[in-house]
């Protein structure tokens, strides 16, 4: 089904945001004339250059920052805050470092009855592959299992909309390889509207439907590129290659990180 015959999860119409300036009147023009829809269920990556605006516009969806001008939708209505149906997972591990890992999913639950939470968060420590580790605390555990931790606890939070700010940027390589192949599992069962930043087009085309491919600032959405890849991807194939390299034009880029962004 083509995305403009899909139910619209998040919708952002022309918008703009500007910040004051060191200098008394002055302004910073982060973003500009900004445009994307994301259907329910559809896994959107957004890519750019370093600086561009790419965490600062995934701000203004979830409600932490306002717009300077234009419209923007989320489920229906005009965002004003952030919404516990819709969850940020940053990079920086968002985990209570004083709770284990069962009390960390559990969390927002805790208005549940005990017999409903406990079944959830078991449902949701198998699912993101945390079982054994139930009763440990962040400090005993691996940068990618606390990852996994955050995940699930917004899974069992009953989350609708999961909102994803590098998540995997501070782990080594092969973390964020099994990482990202765990993310496309759990999103295919659960199937999640999912809107992800990241500076990394290997994984945008790994992970994405589609991609928004953000300008230098003040930015705008350059390009879209639709991921027809068949998961699970082949990061050998043709039209993956495809895919990546044509993101790097759009960025100025060759494969190998040249040309000037």
């Amino acid at each position: 089904m083509d995305n403009a015959d899909m139910e619209k999860t998040i919708t952002v119409r022309d918008c703009w945001m500007s910040f004051p300036g060191k200098q008394s009147g002055s302004e910073i023009h982060v973003l500009e004339r900004v445009s994307l829809d994301v259907a329910k269920g559809e896994f959107v990556c957004i890519v750019g250059p370093s600086g561009c605006g790419k965490s600062t516009l995934l701000n203004i969806v979830g409600g932490f920052l306002k717009e300077t001008r234009g419209e923007v939708l989320v489920e229906g209505a005009p965002v004003d805050g952030p919404d516990p149906g819709r969850i940020f997972v940053f990079q920086e591990n968002g985990v209570f470092p004083w709770l284990t890992v069962e009390q960390n999913i559990g969390f927002g639950l805790l208005s549940r009855p005990v017999a409903e939470r406990e079944e959830r968060v078991k449902h949701y420590i198998a699912m993101v592959g945390l079982a054994g580790f139930e009763k440990s605390y962040p400090r005993e555990l691996s940068g990618g299992m606390r990852q996994r931790v955050e995940i699930a606890r917004a899974l069992a939070a009953d989350a609708r909309v999961l909102y994803m700010d590098e998540p995997f940027g501070a782990l080594d390589f092969l973390t964020r390889l099994k990482m990202r192949a765990d993310l496309i599992r759990i999103w295919q069962a659960e199937k999640k509207t999912i809107l992800f930043v990241t500076h990394d087009i290997e994984e945008a085309v790994q992970l994405a439907d589609r991609v928004l491919v953000m300008t230098k600032r003040p930015a705008t959405i350059a390009e879209e590129v639709r991921i027809t890849v068949p998961r699970p991807r082949d990061l050998d194939s043709p039209d993956y290659l495809a895919a990546r390299d044509r993101i790097f034009a759009i960025m100025g880029m060759d494969a190998h990180g040249g040309g000037a962004v």
